[in-house]
């Protein structure tokens, strides 16, 4: 079967879109995978690097851009359609499949317009601005959280969670790498996040003066990683820093506490991982996501949220040291978020695909 896969822009849209592309290039020889994503967006670097047959529209977001940014965003969209259109017609797929953003936008209208049946993915507790108008357009909609699904009123949803790439669903089966060192791991996204950042960067130099030892791995993104490094050695604490990591699936399982945004992928990589995290959303994400999908694994007993506006470095480096000294706690939490994980849900989510384009379902 041939497969149209179409999001990005950031990393939290395109690493899903990757899990599925992997399910179905592994389920059986001869699967076909296309994706479609957007100039900007980092699936222009990733894909290729990956391997991945990929095309690339001139296509804008509409929201967070201000009024100009909105009417070029509306101005690109009939061009980008089009676009779209041809390469289906070309690639001619059995399903198309949005993982969200405004780079699969051009992608669904077109198969709906060529009555191409497709699918498409809700990573967030609340839809975001984009799948909420493309909603319209979808055979069905596949969600992440249980309680998305009244978000989409006379819709066909399935709550199948949300894709991990097949590196770190391998996480969920293994044991942590025992280190005799208290490991954290910090990363802000796909790109990185200034104030995370930073005020994890300042929280480590005050735990490394009360004289607490632990090993940092922080994942900076381009623009902040000179400054952060030297941070740390300014601070005289020992950390590797790197603008990207490459392979997550070892430093996750190498992780004793996880620090980072609350966005959707982040949130089922370390729900997949078992792993305890402190979790500090973004407070400007579209009708307050981040903060709604912590608040799921806060009340699972699974993370610690410290909200940015109330943040400073001294609270969170009381709050890693409090952790650090309570494996016990430690411990609950990781169970608690294994037991809210769907590490299957690639594979459940192109069950659902397959059975639903060969006439199956619905």
């Amino acid at each position: 079967m041939k497969f149209l896969l179409s999001g990005g822009g950031t990393g939290g849209h395109l690493f899903p879109a990757i899990a599925l592309a992997e399910e179905i290039l592994q389920r059986k020889k001869g699967n076909e995978v296309l994706f479609v994503g957007a100039e900007r967006g980092i699936e222009r670097e990733i894909l290729p690097q990956k391997g991945y047959d990929a095309v690339f529209l001139n296509v804008k977001p509409l929201r967070g851009k201000g009024i100009y940014g909105f009417i070029s965003g509306l101005v690109s969209l009939p061009v980008a359609i089009i676009r779209a259109m041809s390469v289906i017609r070309k690639f001619n797929p059995d399903a198309v499949i949005g993982s969200g953003g405004y780079a699969c936008a051009p992608v669904i209208i077109a198969a709906y317009l060529m009555k191409k049946k497709s699918f498409l993915l809700e990573q967030n507790i609340v839809p975001g601005f984009t799948n909420r108008i493309l909603s319209r357009f979808v055979y069905a909609i596949i969600t992440a959280f249980k309680n998305s699904y009244k978000y989409f009123k006379n819709k066909n949803v399935e709550w199948l969670g949300n894709p991990v790439r097949r590196q770190l669903f391998n996480n969920y089966l293994s044991e942590s790498i025992d280190d005799r060192y208290f490991t954290i791991l910090v990363f802000g996204g796909s790109q990185g996040a200034h104030f995370v950042n930073n005020v994890v960067a300042e929280a480590m130099k005050i735990i490394a003066e009360r004289g607490e030892t632990v090993n940092i791995t922080h994942q900076t993104g381009k623009k902040d990683f000179e400054d952060i490094k030297k941070k740390y050695s300014d601070a005289g604490v020992s950390a590797y820093v790197t603008e990207f990591i490459e392979d997550m699936s070892t430093a996750y399982r190498a992780a004793d506490l996880v620090i980072c945004r609350s966005g959707a992928t982040s949130i089922a990589e370390i729900t997949v991982c078992k792993k305890p995290s402190v979790l500090i959303p973004y407070p400007f994400a579209a009708d307050d996501h981040q903060r709604l999908n912590a608040i799921e694994l806060v009340n699972a007993g699974a993370a610690v949220m410290l909200e940015q506006k109330d943040l400073t470095p001294l609270i969170l480096a009381e709050t890693i040291i409090s952790l650090k000294n309570d494996p016990q706690r430690l411990k609950n939490m990781s169970e608690q978020a294994g037991r809210i994980a769907k590490p299957e849900a690639a594979r459940e989510i192109m069950d659902f695909i397959v059975a639903s384009v060969k006439g199956k379902r619905g």
